[in-house]
């Protein structure tokens, strides 16, 4: 073989190209940034840190990474462009030296019942194909074992001209073998609908007999029901006919006319899950999932028994083993399997499944099974999950951007997590982490401090650094980096206990365990150890229980704090009774919106395949009302004034004199207990932080009703300044009669609590057992779970 020769030569310096080493940000202005100029070591791992709300996400995701992916989107073609989302350029001068940036957010995975671990990160493709080619008996190719594929078939014939008035029909046949189970059509449960809850059958059509949200009198669906022709409007619905029962409940689609108008009259229960059951459950308002969460209930399949896969695709086995026990296998049980199939045939496709699940088992997903359900992910779960094809990359010099790596894992498993970031980072990747854990700061090679507040009192970069030189910096974020909460002198007395008896909810063995009532109890573990599964599927959701799990609040532009919380209704009711006017006039969003923006302030301008351009309304001059409406003044204060103000500014301005308004002092004291105090009621729901938004969910539901709270994680997204505020919160809740149990990671709050219930020992099948029950004096003094030797190790003892 030949072979090129070089010559020895002193090279004379450093190559130019080696130069390029900093991401160089100048005058960054997105949301609240203030001139933002920084620049950020290339190959190296920076940890941005700063209070909730200072502007860590602005920078690193809405700045550098989507700057990123922007350029890399201008390289494609102007008519695929026009297919792809369009990206508007980041409010900053200058952007310099990016590289390619892939963004592993806390975002949650798609809910689609058809969506699942396997699914999202490719297992389940692989194990199709190796079930096409291995299973016996041999059933058809990959798509058969796909319960997202329907069997079809069709036949027919088609005329072929031949000219001359030659033609020809030929015959022509379709067929496709799919996985899917028919009866629950890949979902793995079906509906079961009370009917109970849908209308009240002592009514006729005419006596408005429906509780279902939105059928209202008035309204033309009920007015295609009660007009269509099939029934007596006066006659009760008990007492309809067989054949109208089956009209009213389960008629296929049909035309009828209606004061001249052509619509379609469709049965019952077919409509209600067209509306209602075809949506994402959290994605549904609040009175809408009240009213499914009461009328519907949901079992397991009786014909796939859960699988969502049909007999046939069951029917095919490697040895013992279908593809249906094999997604429901823990993945790190699922490994093993694998690893002990031997056939030539197919072994690159057994390496790189291989690789694939050994990734999950590395990562600390190995307790998952590959038919979770994508939804049912944990924010810190599904960023892990999308971790997976990012670890055996051979991509280099790729900037990688993470949200808080850390939420949802246990102290014992920060470690780990902290092993692969630096694992990318050394392998030549940028690594840039959005973190408030002291641990994964810790072995940050460079850190951001950005503050000194939150909102519009960020937004500045108020330390860069080394680790040590932030712990002496005097910044929030260095003045409680080694903070360590105490464990308390002495402890509360339950008033009473929650009994749970043989919980065995997924990986739970029988739990018996009771929860002490009117103290703060913490339930701790390791991830997947069993924690949500005792808590929010043994404690009854009945009137008395307030459950607040990690679910993150969704919105559009629109939305905003006052919106959201409930606060916009007594707003404006009170401006309405003031001014002797209706109450909708003060929503942008009905009567009183502008009409040349329609409410939303800016102007949209489409520009094709690029960014939309907003520039702000010249008519109401970005304040959302009409001019009729803002001469309207409560407390001399016009409704777009009264939504620009901070939440404590507000708090006084309702709280006395000619506006004040009880309902809405309540709602904004909860605001500044959960520490939102700086935020504006009319501040776009789009522009808060993940922090921020997880206060705002705990904010409305402690005007809930409810003896009892179950808060999942709410340190999620919290610096540790907010932890104490939470802290606070938590004892003022008890302090006033209600029983509190949180699921929590953070080492403050367990060493806060009055009883702890730690659940292990480790993940899967390895958990689900009942490990310390006690207070955390005992649990440190013991030091008997993983758990307590962590809070030790916190606490210093």
């Amino acid at each position: 073989m030949s072979k090129a020769t070089t010559t020895d030569r002193q090279s004379p310096g450093p190559h130019v190209a080696d130069s390029h080493d900093v991401i160089r940000v100048h005058g960054a202005r997105e949301n609240n940034l203030k001139d933002v100029s920084i620049e950020i070591p290339k190959r190296r791992l920076t940890v941005f840190t700063g209070v909730s709300g200072s502007g860590k996400s602005s920078l690193v995701f809405d700045t550098i990474a989507a700057e990123s992916q922007r350029l890399i989107n201008e390289t494609y073609s102007a008519f695929l462009q026009g297919f792809m989302p369009n990206l508007a350029r980041p409010d900053v001068d200058v952007l310099d030296g990016l590289t390619t940036a892939i963004a592993v957010d806390q975002q949650r995975m798609g809910s689609d019942p058809r969506s699942t671990v396997g699914t999202a990160t490719d297992a389940n493709a692989m194990l199709r194909i190796l079930f096409s080619r291995l299973g016996r008996p041999h059933i058809g190719p990959p798509g058969a074992f796909s319960f997202n594929t329907a069997s079809v078939s069709a036949s027919g014939g088609f005329t072929v001209d031949r000219g001359a008035d030659k033609t020809r029909t030929e015959k022509v046949s379709f067929s496709r073998t799919g996985g899917m189970c028919t009866h629950c059509e890949g979902r793995g449960s079906v509906s079961d609908i009370d009917l109970t809850q849908l209308y009240d059958d002592s009514k006729s059509l005419s006596e408005e007999p429906f509780t279902i949200p939105t059928y209202t009198g008035g309204g033309w669906v009920v007015r295609v029901i009660a007009e269509s022709g099939f029934f007596d409007k006066d006659k009760p619905i008990r007492e309809y006919t067989k054949k109208e029962r089956h009209d009213f409940l389960y008629r296929e689609p049909t035309k009828v006319k209606i004061n001249g108008v052509n619509l379609t009259y469709e049965g019952l229960i077919p409509k209600i899950q067209k509306t209602f059951l075809s949506k994402d459950r959290e994605s549904m308002q609040p009175h809408i999932r009240a009213f499914v969460d009461r009328a519907v209930t949901f079992s397991r399949c009786p014909e796939c028994d859960g699988t969502r896969l049909s007999e046939l695709a069951r029917s095919s086995k490697i040895g013992e083993v279908n593809i249906a026990d094999a997604c429901a296998m823990e993945i790190r049980d699922l490994a093993e399997w694998v690893r002990g199939l031997a056939e030539p045939s197919v072994a690159p496709l057994l390496a790189k499944l291989q690789h694939t699940l050994d990734s999950f088992v590395e990562i600390g997903l190995g307790y998952l099974s590959l038919d979770r359900s994508s939804g049912t992910l944990s924010g810190g779960e599904a960023q892990r999950t999308k971790m997976i094809r990012h670890l055996g990359s051979s991509l280099t010099d790729v900037t990688y951007v993470f949200d808080e790596p850390s939420i949802g894992l246990h102290p014992h498993d920060i470690q780990r997590m902290n092993n692969l970031l630096l694992r990318l980072r050394d392998k030549g990747n940028t690594v840039l982490v959005v973190e408030h854990k002291p641990e994964t700061i810790a072995i940050a090679d460079h850190v951001v401090d950005l503050g000194p507040g939150a909102g519009t009192a960020g937004g500045t970069v108020c330390f860069e650094g080394t680790l040590e030189g932030l712990r002496g910096s005097g910044t929030v974020t260095g003045r409680h980096l080694d903070d360590r909460a105490k464990i308390k002198p002495s402890v509360r007395k339950p008033t009473g206990a929650l009994e749970i008896r043989g919980a065995s909810a997924n990986n739970l063995r029988s739990v018996d365990v009771d929860i002490p009532l009117g103290v703060l109890t913490v339930i701790t573990g390791v991830a997947g150890s069993g924690k949500s599964s005792l808590v929010h599927g043994s404690i009854p959701a009945d009137e008395g229980v307030v459950a607040i799990d990690q679910t993150p609040i969704r919105g559009s532009r629109r939305s905003n704090p006052a919106t959201y919380t409930g606060l916009a209704d007594p707003i404006r009711k009170a401006f309405a009774k003031a001014n002797g006017v209706k109450p909708a006039l003060f929503s942008a969003n009905s009567e009183g919106a502008c009409p040349a923006c329609n409410g939303a302030g800016v102007i949209y301008t489409d520009l094709a395949i690029m960014q939309s351009v907003a520039t702000p309304c010249e008519e109401c001059e970005g304040r959302r009302f009409e001019a009729s409406v803002l001469e309207y003044r409560l407390g001399g204060r016009d409704i777009s004034e009264v939504l620009a103000m901070p939440v404590t500014q507000a708090e006084e301005f309702f709280g006395s004199g000619e506006a004040r308004t009880p309902a809405a002092h309540r709602i904004l004291e909860r605001l500044v207990d959960v520490g939102l105090g700086y935020l504006t009621l009319g501040q776009p729901l789009t522009t808060l932080s993940g922090g921020e938004r997880q206060r705002l969910k705990l904010a409305t539901h402690l005007g809930e009703k409810g003896g009892v709270y179950v808060l999942d994680e709410p340190t999620t997204g919290l610096h540790l300044a907010d932890v104490e505020q939470l802290l606070g919160l938590l004892d003022r809740l008890v302090d006033s009669g209600r029983s509190v149990i949180v699921i929590e990671h953070h080492q403050a709050v367990m060493a806060h609590a009055d009883w702890i219930i730690d659940l292990g020992p480790g993940a899967g099948h390895d958990g689900g057992r009942i490990v310390f029950e006690g207070t955390p004096a005992d649990l440190v003094e013991s030091r008997s779970t993983l758990t307590g030797e962590h809070l030790a190790a916190y606490v210093g003892a």
